[in-house]
């Protein structure tokens, strides 16, 4: 088949006359074509994990055909036919036919049809012009290219050898030393060149292909006793075996040098990787600790006692003081860091730094916002709580009080109530009898009002969740059990004395007056001697005022009852005289009423000692409501200083952002001032906590002197913190930006100038149309056509990669500067991958491994794991895979 490469050296197909002169095989070239051909296409093949055994029958259905290009070529061809007729395999056929021809190849004399029908010729022919094409046409050596190219690399690599004389691609191979040449010239390690004998061209050349084949990963193409048993070996079947080598050995320089290129590159991607973990790690350690603080701040056990829940309060004043200010810094530094990550990787044009899902900047900062929700919460619940324990014992108290005045005043009742004294009374007995249960029952009626009070006390003590709720429902539901029996007895019993009372007829008036004026006098005291022990609970001045003003009304009415007792003294010591005249059988006792004078005039006393009492009590509470009401002066005198402070700076530092005059270093210079004065103001803040903690020691709720509240104060307090450091950081970025892509002063104010002059609302961000006007002002030609679209959408994906709407200055400097800058990257990776694919147009693991040093090379193939190259070549990476792998989604 030597026919068909007579052309002139430019050509390297062979005009359709050469087909027709030479229309037979020379049996020995066919040979060592078959054995070469084959070998060269399993060398493609195997990468796709299939090979061929008969070079014109494997090929003739045209999918392993389609298959070898796709994979030599590292593009895709149409899809297959899946069919077994013959119409199926011509139309795979001419696929790959037409591929072949779009690569600028002139196919002469070959059909479809003939590689169908498994003609040994015309599949040779097709193959030797595939191996042509991309394996030997692109080499180039001094201006010269093809054959005549190969043949000069062949000439210069083996030109220091002895009786090495290369002059073409059949005889000048006979002998092996050519082939050792080539493989000790690139590879001294693997042969030694000294101990090889010309004579001896069947152990030359057997050594060459054995060595070739386990160290080079080339294939054995040729048979040593073919080549030395034939005059003329055949020259396409050394030129297909000798381009391989040319492939093996020719790139290993430059691959050297794309390689440093590559570690470059994979040693910045690691310190910025290094700079995600320390950011992931600081997030999720914040993050964890939200999470650990919330459930504690969520616990709404209430506590039974008073101290308990006091010491819960104390608990959360620690945790405030001592152990959230950490973590304000923290998240402080978390936001700085992210924002200084942002900016390394823009300068190394690699895609902005996206947090694993859950700790993105705002989600955190969603986090904080949900703690300090929380803590809001958990400290109205405190303070609630207390308030309602101090409500619970109050009533607690008094429950006591009442139901111990009633149970005493109801001992013996039922046993009196029980007796049958009437049956052998006189009708003076009958009718003393008969008015003492009036006054039973009068003294009965007066009690109600006590036990509905009992009872009412007990239900709001179960509405409020009272610990102790089971015995208070015990004891008022045994004063109740015992107030209907009371009722059912006296009704029973004054059914028995009103039968006997027409039989009775005898009543002493007097003592009838006495009862009835002595029982609800009486009661009178009683209840004047609880409301002078029952305890009170006030908040502010008023409320002590008022129940000042109850008790000097109170103080009013003594004189009128203390003529009431008197009054009453009265009438019984006209009880006594009449008995002592008439000598009554009475033994000086009223037999209505077991109140006796000195009952009543102890109880008296007893009233007029609790007054003083009373007094002073009222007294303390006026003084403590007094200095209260100096805490909550003293309070909202600051606060009303403080938050109006808080409120002008946080506007001052918004004017400094948007209206920097001077050099980014006096910008960052005069920043740092500002935020020493704002840090100087501290113990400011920390004198208006004092205060505060005094206001809730005194349980004070409420100030109406001020609408500033504590947690408004440290709120503006931590953002104002964090607005300064937020802007120290930016220009420190900008700083960062303008040195690394070398923007000088004007530069950096013509950008100030412009971005400003856009932010109409001085937010400090434009909004796109905003942004849009900007470019073009800066000399930016965007239409409103699609093309011009087209281009801002683009733009817009690099100042906004997170898709929020809105170009801060940061991002827009990045951008300007990026566009001005002289980037060469898209080039340097090109080159880098072109040098160590060669001519495959992808790169494989093993390659990776050869080239690049160890760690580097691991790095890059850990990098390379979520992409996939070409489907035909698992585990290999083409450009566009490669170039992501190593500078991430970036426009190259």
């Amino acid at each position: 088949m030597d026919h068909y490469d007579s052309q002139q050296t430019n050509d390297y197909m062979q005009p359709e006359e050469d087909w027709d002169r030479d229309l037979l095989l020379d049996p020995a070239w066919e040979k060592q074509q078959r054995k070469t051909f084959t070998a060269w296409c399993n060398s493609h093949l195997r990468k796709a994990g299939t090979q061929i055994e008969n070079i014109e029958e494997d090929f003739r259905d045209g999918l392993k055909l389609m298959l070898l290009l796709e994979v030599i070529s590292g593009e895709r061809l149409a899809k297959p036919e899946r069919g077994k007729m013959r119409v199926h395999k011509i139309s795979n056929v001419n696929k790959a036919l037409d591929f072949i021809a779009s690569k600028g190849v002139k196919l002469v004399s070959i059909g479809a049809e003939e590689i169908v029908d498994g003609n040994v010729k015309m599949t040779l022919g097709m193959i030797w012009t595939i191996i042509l094409r991309f394996a030997i046409q692109d080499i180039s050596v001094e201006e010269t290219s093809a054959k005549e190219g190969l043949l000069l690399w062949c000439q210069r690599k083996t030109a220091p050898y002895k009786n090495v004389n290369i002059q073409n691609f059949h005889i000048s191979w006979k002998d092996g030393l050519g082939f050792c040449a080539l493989i000790h010239r690139h590879r001294p390690e693997l042969i030694d060149y000294g101990k090889l004998r010309k004579d001896d061209p069947l152990t030359n050349l057997n050594t060459a292909f054995d060595v070739a084949e386990k160290y080079l990963d080339i294939p054995k193409m040729l048979d040593a006793e073919d080549i030395v048993g034939t005059a003329r070996p055949d020259e396409k079947a050394i030129m297909t075996y000798v381009s391989s080598f040319y492939h093996a050995f020719s790139g290993a320089q430059k691959a050297e040098t794309a390689a440093n290129r590559i570690c470059k590159v994979l040693a910045v991607n690691q310190e910025n990787e290094q700079l995600m973990e320390d950011y992931e790690k600081l997030a999720s350690d914040l993050l964890e600790w939200i999470r650990r603080t919330i459930p504690w701040l969520e616990n709404r056990v209430p506590e039974n006692t008073m101290h308990a829940m006091q010491q819960k309060l104390e608990d959360f004043r620690d945790y405030r003081r001592l152990h959230k200010p950490p973590k304000v810094q923290e998240k402080c530094q978390l936001e700085i860091n992210f924002n200084t990550l942002q900016t390394k990787l823009r300068l190394s044009n690699r895609p902005a730094f996206m947090p694993s899902e859950g700790r993105m900047v705002s989600d955190i900062n969603n986090a904080w916002g949900c703690l300090e929700q929380v803590e809001k919460g958990y400290e109205e619940w405190l303070l609630n709580e207390i308030r309602r324990l101090e409500r619970l014992d109050h009533l607690a108290e008094k429950f006591r009080q009442k139901a111990s005045i009633h149970e005493a005043w109801t001992d013996g009742k039922e046993s009196m109530l029980r007796q049958k004294d009437y049956e052998t009374a006189t009708l003076s007995e009958i009718k003393a009898l008969l008015k003492k249960h009036e006054a039973f029952e009068s003294d009965l009626a007066a009690h109600q009002d006590r036990v509905e009070q009992i009872a009412a006390i007990a239900q709001e003590l179960n509405e409020l969740d009272y610990y102790d709720s089971p015995s208070v429902n015990a004891r008022c539901q045994k004063i109740c059990d015992q107030w209907d029996n009371l009722g059912a007895l006296t009704q029973k019993r004054r059914e028995a004395l009103e039968r006997t009372e027409k039989l009775l007829e005898t009543i002493d008036q007097l003592y009838l007056e006495y009862a009835k004026r002595a029982a609800p006098f009486n009661n009178w005291m009683e209840g004047a001697m609880e409301d002078l022990q029952d305890t009170f609970i006030v908040h502010t001045i008023e409320e002590i005022q008022g129940l000042t003003t109850a008790h000097e009304q109170f103080k009013a009415t003594l004189p009128d009852a203390d003529k009431e007792r008197l009054a009453i003294l009265g009438i019984h010591n006209e009880v006594s005289k009449i008995v002592q005249t008439y000598h009554v059988n009475m033994a000086g006792t009223n037999p209505y009423t077991t109140i006796t004078p000195q009952e009543i005039n102890g109880k008296w006393d007893h009233v007029r000692q609790l007054v003083p009492r009373r007094d002073q009590a009222l007294t303390e509470e006026h003084a403590r409501q007094q200095h209260n009401e100096r805490l909550r002066k003293q309070f909202g005198a600051q606060a009303n200083v403080i938050g109006p402070w808080i409120q002008t700076k946080m506007e001052e530092i918004g004017r400094i952002s948007i209206e920097m005059h001077g050099t980014l270093e006096d910008q960052l210079s005069h920043l740092r001032q500002y935020e020493k004065s704002i840090v100087n103001y501290k113990p400011k803040i920390d004198q208006l906590e004092g205060d505060h903690q005094l206001i809730q020691e005194a349980l004070i709720f409420d100030n109406k002197h001020t609408n500033y509240t504590m947690e408004h104060i440290r709120v503006g307090w931590e953002q104002l913190l964090t607005t300064i450091a937020r802007t120290i950081n930016e220009v420190e970025n900008q700083i960062l930006t303008r040195d690394a892509k070398g923007i000088s002063q004007e530069q950096m104010n013509e950008f100030r100038a412009s971005f400003n002059h856009f932010d109409r609302d001085h937010s400090g961000t434009l909004g796109p149309e905003e942004f849009k006007a900007c470019l073009i002002s800066l000399g930016y030609d965007i239409g409103n056509d699609p093309q011009g679209e087209a281009e801002f959408a683009r733009i817009m994906s690099i100042v906004d990669p997170n898709r929020l709407g809105v170009v801060t200055f940061q991002a827009f400097i990045d951008f300007m500067s990026r566009e001005t800058a002289d980037t060469d990257t898209a080039d340097q990776v090109m080159a880098s991958f072109k040098i160590l694919a060669g001519d495959k147009n992808y790169i494989t693991v093993e390659e990776l491994r050869r080239e690049l040093p160890p760690d580097q090379a691991e790095y890059c193939i850990a990098r390379m794991a979520p992409y996939t190259g070409p489907d035909s070549v698992p585990g290999a990476l083409d450009y566009m895979s490669f170039s992501t792998a190593l500078y991430g989604e970036s426009d190259l």
